[in-house]
C-alpha cells in the first residue's frame, strides 16, 4: 500500500481511506434506518482486513450511528493496530441532540463535539477534524477560530472540510490566513465518473492551494459497480434501500457512463468498480478516495483497484458520456 502526503501537509495517508459510515448499527441503533449498515460484530472483519492490507486512514463522523461508528472505530484501532499508526478522521456539524446548540459549527457545538468524539473514539486526539458541510447560520470567523483552538489544545492535528462551494472554501482559508489560524489541509467532495461538477472550481482550487482531496462516493454509492437496474433498485441491499442514490444517479446519461465502465472493465478483465475507482485514483490532486464496504469481496476489489492502470484512450472513453449535473451537497 502506497502512502502519500495529504496535500502540502506532512501528514501521510494510505492511498485508500476506509469510510466508516457503514459500520455503526449498534449498540446505538440511531442509524439503523439503512439496512446495509453493519453492527460491530459484522464490521470487525473489515477493519482487520483493511489494516492487514496496510490501510491506515479511516474516516467517520459523529453523526454516523449517532456516535456508534466512532465507538466501533476506536475499539477496532485499539485491537488491530497501534494508535499512532492510524490516521483517524472524524467530522462535526450534524444533529447530535434535541437542543438548538446540538448541531452546526458554532464555537459551543464544536467544543462540545470534539470532546464527545474523543470520548467515543477512546483517544486523546484525532488526526483530521473536518467540518461536515458549510453552516450558513454561523459566521465562518467563529468556526475557524474554534477549530484553531481545537488544534492548539492538541485535540486535533489537522483540520479539513467537506462538500461546499469553492467560494466558501476560499473564504474560510482566507479568514484563517488573515488571522494566523490553522488552515484546512483537505477537502472531501463527492467525486466520481457520474458526478464531476467539482472539476469546474473546487478541484483546481485545491491543486493551486495544496489541499489534499479525499473524495467520498468514488463509486457513486455503488452505482458504478454495475448492479443497478434502470427501473430502480438493484442486486444489493443498498441498491434496494438507498433513496438518495435513486434521486441523483438514475438518469439515462448515468447509465451510459456505467455501461462504458463495464466495457472498459471487460477489456481489462477486472470488475467495473475497480475501473471506476482506478479513474478517481488517477485524477490530479486526489490523495485517497474514501471507500465503503459491507462485503469482503468489495473491499478486496477496492484494494485490487490500486493495480489497475487506464490508458489515455480508456480514460477518454470513460469520460465521454458525461453530462453536466445539478450541483449537489452544498446545503
Amino acid at each position: 500500500m502506497d502512502h502519500v502526503n495529504l496535500g502540502w501537509s506532512g501528514l501521510k495517508v494510505s492511498r485508500l481511506c476506509l469510510g466508516c459510515m457503514s459500520y455503526g448499527a449498534g449498540p446505538n441503533p440511531a442509524y439503523s434506518h439503512a439496512g446495509w449498515v453493519l453492527d460491530e460484530t459484522a464490521s470487525r472483519p473489515f477493519y482487520r482486513a483493511a489494516i492487514e492490507a496496510e490501510i491506515t486512514f479511516f474516516d467517520t463522523a459523529d453523526v454516523y450511528g449517532d456516535g456508534a461508528s466512532e465507538e466501533i472505530l476506536g475499539r477496532a484501532i485499539r485491537e488491530f493496530t497501534h494508535r499512532d499508526e492510524a490516521v483517524i478522521a472524524t467530522k462535526v456539524r450534524g444533529v447530535m441532540g434535541p437542543s438548538p446548540n446540538d448541531s452546526g459549527l458554532s464555537r459551543k457545538h464544536i467544543m462540545a463535539s470534539i470532546d464527545a468524539s474523543l470520548r467515543r473514539l477512546g483517544t486523546d486526539y484525532v488526526d483530521l477534524y473536518q467540518i461536515h458541510r458549510w453552516d450558513y447560520a454561523t459566521p465562518i470567523e467563529e468556526t475557524m477560530a474554534a477549530l484553531h483552538d481545537v488544534v492548539k489544545a492538541g485535540k486535533a492535528r489537522y483540520i479539513g472540510a467537506s462538500s461546499m462551494f469553492a467560494w466558501q472554501f476560499a473564504k474560510a482559508q482566507h479568514v484563517a490566513e488573515r488571522h494566523g489560524w490553522t488552515r484546512f489541509i483537505s477537502m472531501q467532495p463527492q467525486y466520481n465518473l457520474i458526478y464531476r461538477e467539482e472539476e469546474r472550481e473546487m478541484l483546481p482550487l485545491c491543486r493551486d492551494q495544496g489541499v489534499g482531496v479525499i473524495p467520498w462516493s468514488p463509486m457513486a454509492r455503488g452505482f458504478l459497480a454495475g448492479n443497478r437496474a434502470r427501473t430502480g433498485g438493484g442486486d444489493t441491499e443498498r441498491a434496494r434501500t438507498d433513496p438518495l442514490a435513486a434521486r441523483i444517479y438514475y438518469t439515462p446519461e448515468d447509465f451510459a457512463v456505467a455501461d462504458r465502465v463495464a466495457e472498459v472493465a471487460a477489456e481489462l478483465g477486472v470488475a467495473s468498480m475497480q475501473v471506476a475507482l482506478a479513474w478517481v485514483l488517477a485524477r490530479p490532486g486526489v490523495a485517497a478516495p474514501i471507500i465503503g464496504a459491507t462485503r469482503m469481496d468489495h473491499l478486496q476489489a477496492a484494494i485490487g483497484a490500486l493495480k489497475v492502470r487506464l490508458s489515455d484512450d480508456q480514460t477518454a472513453r470513460l469520460e465521454a458520456p458525461y453530462r453536466p449535473h445539478a450541483v449537489l451537497d452544498k446545503e
